[in-house]
């Protein structure tokens, strides 16, 4: 069963979207973070749908 995807309070850099987001795909956190940077880097999309998960998705809990 996959994970709820929750923003992450252990491995976080700045508000634990990337970190939350791999815990959930089952994906290597610093994988998720390369990706996003370079997705924001060509097409800028991801920087508005940081804050908008930011925002949008609870912190887990545990």
């Amino acid at each position: 069963m996959k994970e709820p995807l929750t923003r992450s309070t252990s491995d976080k850099m700045i508000a634990g979207v990337c970190g939350g987001l791999a815990r959930s795909l089952g994906w290597d956190p610093t994988l998720v973070r390369v990706l996003w940077v370079v997705a924001s880097l060509l097409i800028g999309l991801p920087v508005i749908a940081y804050i908008v998960m930011w925002l949008a998705v609870p912190e887990s809990q545990a």
